[in-house]
């Protein structure tokens, strides 16, 4: 049975979620591989929206196992708050699962992130102030704190004491901040040790063996390929890696287990906070995009900012994803523009260029080269069939697909959970 990778393919908030729920009833496992609450979904079930940060969306799927991959970072307040929020909307929470070695958001990270964004002034990167940045570079540094340490008071003084060590020194020192005390840490951390033990197990055996079960086990990436820490627009990136092979190491499976790659698209482009976006509109345009489609952060609340349809940022997703397929969501949001630009290619310095440029300082200057395609009136909301949208939609389509360079195998004509065409399986 078959592993499945679903992703973004562009900045992030491309309608994971969406897509991620539609599978959630032929999956037996949604796993969570990177990323924490700086991570947002939102899934709309007949009438009711839920936004889920740090829980994978599967959690809403009956028949489904969620799991948080030990790739993820886990701020435990969160985390315990979104399952009350759920649990108190009659979700069954109980067959959560989290790995051991995932790695804990500490009350020290979110106020490093914080005064670390503040002190960057006009060089911020725009993070969401929630201590994910600080804590992967505290898993690198190999300071960090892991769920399993809430088990273990002492193991998880002297890591927090390890940490503290330096971090209290810069907070004094350069921002002027008061020293944390470690014993209100290990304090605050133990108590979230009785609420979460029964969640926690070695997640990589469970999915390794799922998999040899002949299980479907479905693994869900938080924001998008070009906020990867690798592969992304840096500095302007998240701290871990989105894209495909993020989900071998954040969840502890080969490679070769995975048997799709499912690239989301939005049918024109955002993002949230600081970096170059080639195709960002600042006028009315850019102001409907943003209305009709709500583009306002999931878990930062933040404006998203608009653009078109980027095909080269989407020709590169397909190359460093190895994607199969895509999901393009927001089909809809288009509906009434006479036509609709498309951008195709960048011009930088004079040059045309067709592929993402290698070098920053050449993404900062690429001018997007449009192509115009014709648009279409028609409420496309109730369209099940691909034959049901307007010949417009439909070239549309087919033209994002080849310009992409993998098929588009589903769209989504609206935010509801069967306003969705489907036109190939993904299983």
């Amino acid at each position: 049975m078959p592993a499945l990778v679903l992703l973004g393919a562009q900045w992030g908030d491309e309608g994971k979620g969406k897509a991620t729920d539609l599978l959630g009833g032929s999956v037996d496992y949604v796993v969570r591989y990177q990323g924490g609450n700086n991570a947002g979904h939102t899934v709309v079930v007949g009438d009711q929206k839920y936004a889920l940060h740090l829980l994978p969306s599967g959690i809403l799927s009956p028949g489904c196992v969620p799991v948080i991959g030990n790739g993820v970072v886990v701020d435990p307040a969160v985390l315990l708050s979104e399952l009350s929020g759920l649990e108190d909307r009659g979700v069954d929470t109980s067959k959560l699962l989290i790995s051991g070695n995932a790695h804990l958001i500490t009350p020290y990270h979110t106020t490093m992130d914080k005064v670390t964004e503040r002190f960057l002034g006009k060089r911020k990167i725009g993070t969401t102030g929630r201590g994910i940045g600080p804590a992967y570079a505290d898993k690198i540094n190999r300071v960090g704190i892991r769920v399993q340490d809430l088990f273990d008071e002492s193991i998880l003084t002297q890591k927090v004491e390890a940490a503290l060590d330096q971090k209290n020194q810069i907070l004094a020192k350069l921002y002027n901040r008061r020293a944390i005390a470690v014993e209100q840490v290990v304090e605050e951390l133990l108590g979230y040790a009785d609420a979460l033990r029964g969640y926690v197990c070695d997640t990589t055996l469970l999915l390794n063996d799922a998999l040899d079960g002949d299980k479907v086990v479905l693994f869900e990436g938080g924001q998008g390929t070009l906020l990867d820490v690798d592969h992304g627009t840096y500095p302007f990136v998240t701290s871990s890696n989105p894209t495909a092979g993020g989900a071998c190491t954040g969840a502890g499976v080969g490679p070769t287990r995975i048997d799709r790659v499912i690239g989301i698209l939005k049918a024109y482009t955002t993002r949230v906070g600081a970096g170059p976006f080639p195709t960002e509109l600042f006028d009315e345009d850019g102001e409907k995009l943003r209305t009709i489609g709500g583009e306002r952060g999931v878990t930062t609340g933040r404006d998203r900012r608009c653009g078109w349809f980027d095909a080269v940022i989407a020709r590169y997703a397909t190359r460093v994803n190895g994607l199969t397929d895509f999901f393009l969501t927001k089909l809809d949001v288009l509906t009434g523009w006479e036509s609709v630009p498309v951008c195709v290619a960048y011009e930088i310095d004079g040059r045309r260029v067709e592929e993402l440029p290698y070098s920053q300082t050449d993404f900062h200057h690429a001018k997007p080269v449009y192509e115009m395609l014709p648009g279409w009136s028609e409420d496309i909301s109730g369209a099940r069939e691909f034959s049901d949208l307007p010949k417009n939609a439909q070239a549309y389509v087919k033209a994002l697909e080849e310009m992409s360079g993998a098929p588009v195998s589903a769209i989504g004509v609206g935010p509801g959970r069967d306003e969705t065409i489907q036109i190939n399986s993904f299983l």
